[in-house]
């Protein structure tokens, strides 16, 4: 058996409560894809930027994506990578 084969094992880590502003419509979005995904706004946070870290995309899947699509929608979020770091208040 591969190392790839083998079971992950959980990892201890600690958690810091942050106060992150963000985009109201794009924070609608997170938080439908949690709740779709059974996680916690912070698990699926977390899973973006690890996933980020390695230059790899977290929503790799067709169904995936057609899901923020229809969130996007649902909550009038027409951002995209574009604008980031354009954002004015």
């Amino acid at each position: 058996m591969s190392s790839s084969d083998q079971p992950s094992k959980s990892k201890k880590i600690e958690r810091v409560q942050t106060g992150v502003r963000m985009e109201k419509s794009l924070v609608k979005v997170l938080k439908g894809l949690a709740e779709y995904a059974d996680i916690s706004l912070g698990d699926l946070l977390e899973g973006i930027v690890l996933h980020s870290f390695e230059g790899k995309s977290p929503f790799e899947s067709e169904h995936r994506q057609n899901v923020i699509k229809q969130l996007k929608s649902i909550y009038h979020c027409g951002l995209t990578a574009d604008d980031s770091h354009k954002l004015e208040e």
